[in-house]
């Protein structure tokens, strides 16, 4: 059995009649609503409301003790925030619209179909949901304070973006719906999405998975998994990872590389929380919290069709950028002084001191690895290194390389083009010349030796055109 539980407050359903109560409980439980409480009192209802938080509450509106009208009436007054579904067998229009005016979230006439009563309720959920990671937001953003800080230990930094982006998730970690984690490769969206499923204290566990390579068949069977005779060679039933993650969290990697008809089963996943493994035509219900990450751009993948475009509103619920090392250059310390702690052990060597220079260098990089690349960067070096203290030349070779690489030395036309696009009028080569010095300089915080590294020349050379250039 279950012990994850959605949603996380309890629906209350009250009506008079058990029959009634009974079977909207059964509707929505079959639905995957299983966290919900009956009441056939109406000051029952109110004083369950008065002690408990809840998600919604259904609602009839012709009671003994104390009608429906009165029920709600007291719930906007005392908790506006509760969304209240109203039912009735009557269809008066008076009574709908004072029931609208006294803040009803929606009012409907028996019979009601099943769909329309269970999406309603879904709907209510999420928009109080929506409510509670606002406030929650809005209070540690105010306190600037976060909850489970051990839960982010992994991912150093200090950046004022990123503290945000962990208020963000404590304030939506406690959910059950899809997050999408965008970034570009190496700033860390795996770890982010480790301490999301940390911080939500989810019984099951964090299984992943790398969908790039995966055709449909990979994708169903390894997420699904397969009853046994489901196909050739299927001797034995397999659990899916859907069902090992059971109650945790299942991270979808690299979900931009999904192909077409895969997309659509995943959304199916979502939307109504349940699958069937392959082979078998018995759905099986979903407890596990959906996950996904990529580095391409899917707001523009499903603008040309590559994404479905209901696909990407569904994951994107909860939408989370992680910025690159260049928009987070104060944390290259921590992270630099990390790495070395972190390489020295694996490598069992004592670790290096790091230079001055060697902050100044790194800051003038543009670094398109990101974070795993500086990783990789100062593994190499500390597994070169043989004095005390650390060498730079690894560093100073790795980032020629990929400079001569990002930037060719000869500029097709078009390249051109771009480049000068935004010049109104060209600059002389004299004024060219200073500006792309005084680039360096400022990029390299006044260092020379590091502004020589980013222009190609020698340290000497550097001077003595820094020298005419003040000598002007």
């Amino acid at each position: 059995m279950l012990n994850e539980i959605y949603p996380q407050d309890p629906v209350l359903i009250v009506d008079d009649e058990s029959v009634i109560t009974d079977g909207y409980e059964l509707m929505l439980n079959s639905a995957g609503i299983l966290n919900t409480v009956v009441t056939n009192d109406s000051p029952e209802a109110l004083a369950y409301i008065k002690k408990n938080r809840v998600s919604a509450v259904l609602l009839d509106l012709y009671m003994p003790k104390m009608s429906g009208e009165e029920v709600l009436s007291q719930v906007a007054e005392t908790y506006p925030d509760i969304p209240v579904i109203v039912i009735t067998g009557l269809n008066q229009i008076d009574v709908a619209v004072n029931c609208m005016k006294l803040g009803a979230y929606d009012y409907m006439v028996k019979p009601v179909e099943v769909q329309r009563i269970i999406t309603c309720v879904r709907r209510a959920i999420e928009s109080q949901e929506m409510k509670n990671e606002y406030q929650t937001f809005r209070q540690l953003v105010f306190n600037n304070n976060l909850n489970h800080p051990t839960a982010f230990s992994k991912i150093i930094s200090q950046n004022s973006t990123m503290r945000s982006i962990f208020q963000y998730v404590e304030a939506i970690a406690g959910t059950n719906k899809p997050i999408l984690i965008t970034g570009a490769s190496g700033v860390g969206k795996g770890l982010l999405a480790n301490a999301i499923h940390e911080v939500s204290k989810r019984q099951g566990e964090f299984v992943s998975v790398n969908i790039a390579g995966l055709d449909d068949n990979l994708f169903s069977d390894s997420l699904f998994g397969h009853e046994k005779g489901a196909f050739t060679g299927a001797d034995a039933s397999r659990q899916g990872l859907i069902e090992r993650a059971a109650q945790g969290t299942l991270f979808l990697d690299e979900i931009g590389d999904l192909n077409p008809v895969s997309q659509i089963k995943l959304l199916r996943l979502l939307e109504e929380r349940e699958y069937y493994p392959v082979g078998s035509d018995i759905p099986r219900e979903v407890s596990a919290r959906v996950i996904a990450a990529t580095n391409r751009d899917i707001n523009q993948m499903q603008a040309s069709g590559e994404f479905r475009t209901d696909l990407y509103y569904r994951l994107q619920t909860h939408h989370i950028h992680l910025p690159d090392l260049m928009e987070r250059k104060d944390d290259l310390f921590m992270l630099v002084e990390h790495f070395l702690d972190d390489a020295s052990n694996e490598l069992g060597k004592k670790r290096p001191t790091p230079s001055k220079e060697l902050y100044t260098l790194l800051g003038s990089y543009h670094f398109p690895g990101n974070i795993r690349e500086l990783q990789s960067m100062i593994y190499d070096a500390v597994s070169h290194h043989q004095s005390k203290m650390l060498s730079m030349n690894r560093f100073k070779e790795h980032i020629a390389k990929h400079r001569s690489t990002d930037i060719p030395e000869t500029l097709h036309e078009s390249d051109t083009v771009d480049f000068f696009s935004f010049f109104k009028n060209l600059p002389t080569l004299k004024t060219a010349r200073e500006m792309l010095i005084e680039e360096a300089v400022r990029r390299s915080d006044g260092n020379k030796a590091a502004a020589a590294e980013i222009l190609g020349i020698s340290r000497s050379g550097l001077a003595k055109v820094l020298k005419r250039i003040e000598g002007v």
